[in-house]
């Protein structure tokens, strides 16, 4: 199986694909499947480093990025699958072939662009739109939550049976971490306590709500500061007020800053999955947010969910966390409980699984193949 690992190389190692491909190859190799498992990346950059395993490497050099890369991509990727000939291609963005020579597995994170529409999002509806058409082609499409699987039918026309839901991980490290709060203070200066968003400002992550519900909160008695840690965006307000910024974190840092946190403040308007909300709750960190997309598959019961788009609401919950300590550590327990359901193995093991069924679809005679619990003897 050739798994596209571009996404380790550039910007997009800090974003979710980037943790999506990281964590996935994890999986593979706690699987067992790495032996199995060829990695895709491209000529032209430095390779990432990668989870230690059995996996082969390919690379592929491409001239464009943006969207002509994307149809680049789509013109040139048939020949490099000749070149190579993996039993299986695993996509995982929207950069598809037009036309596979062998079984192909896309993985769509999200249809955000469509889905919410408006022009701040028509940037990347023009970058992805070839991918969006070609997604029908796919052998198997991986949606990581029922939210985009809906969407996947509803906007990219994807056929039911070509279609299985996946859940992402919770990758190692996300965990509560003792002495996290005296690592913050002396990490950042930072000894009062805070609200704490994640993730880059653009506008679906609703900046102007994430401030007014720090304003609700504050007025109805949490004495709390506002913390932003996460990549830059070119949607990124200029002037966030007094809440202040770190950037981008690595892990141990970003581990800490969790744990400590008052609570997490999710104003997101739309997620393919959740990744944020999940690592808040793997480290102890109640969380609040609006009740769309996909976040109540993934917060379950463990987290504050209030209407969609309703900031003062999202204010509220966040002063309740703030200044109700028996609410505050019933949501800590929930969180850690609802985490532990989620593992890079298991999606792993399942994203195994779906291959199998994909090539006994195509090909029935794939039925008497290895299975994965013979991985170290499939070939390559």
């Amino acid at each position: 199986m050739l798994l596209d690992a571009r996404a380790l190389q550039g910007a997009d190692a800090q974003r979710g694909i980037g943790s999506y491909v990281r964590g996935l190859i994890l999986g593979l190799r706690e699987e067992g499947f790495d032996a199995s498992t060829a990695l895709l990346f491209d000529a032209g950059m430095p390779l990432p480093p990668v989870p230690a395993g059995d996996f082969v490497a390919y690379t592929v050099r491409r001239r464009y990025t943006g969207r002509l890369g994307r149809v680049e991509e789509a013109a040139a990727m048939a020949s490099d699958l000749r070149r190579i000939e993996p039993a299986v291609y695993h996509a995982t963005t929207l950069a598809l072939p037009s036309d596979s020579p062998v079984p192909l597995v896309a993985t769509v994170h999200d249809l955000i662009p469509w889905a919410l529409g408006g022009w701040s999002l028509l940037g990347e509806r023009t970058r992805w739109w070839l991918g969006r058409r070609l997604l029908r082609r796919a052998d198997l499409v991986i949606a990581p939550s029922e939210a985009t699987a809906q969407d996947a039918r509803r906007l990219a026309s994807v056929r039911e049976d070509r279609l299985v839901v996946i859940p992402e991980g919770l990758a190692p490290g996300f965990a509560p971490a003792e002495g996290a709060a005296e690592r913050v203070a002396e990490r950042h200066g930072i000894r009062k306590p805070y609200l704490l968003f994640v993730g880059a400002l653009d506008a679906r992550k609703d900046p102007r709500a994430l401030l007014r519900a720090w304003q609700v909160a504050r007025g109805l008695g949490a004495d709390v500061d506002l913390v932003l840690a996460g990549g830059s965006s070119r949607q990124a307000p200029a002037d966030m007020g007094a809440a202040r910024r770190l950037g981008y974190l690595e892990l141990p840092a970003l581990v800490d800053l969790y744990a400590a946190a008052t609570c997490l403040v999710f104003p997101t308007r739309y997620e393919g999955f959740g990744l944020t909300l999940l690592e808040a709750m793997g480290c102890g960190c109640p969380a609040v947010a609006y009740r769309n997309s996909s976040l109540p598959e993934v917060a379950g019961e463990a987290a504050l969910l209030v209407a969609d788009g309703d900031a003062d609401a999202l204010g509220r919950a966040a002063a309740e966390v703030a200044t109700r300590p028996d609410l505050a550590d019933r949501l800590r327990k929930a969180g850690l409980a609802r985490a532990a359901r989620f593992s890079w193995r298991k999606t792993a093991r399942a994203t195994i699984a779906a291959y199998e069924r994909m090539l006994r679809a195509v090909d029935p005679a794939e039925a008497a193949a290895p299975s994965s619990e013979h991985a170290s003897d499939a070939s390559r």
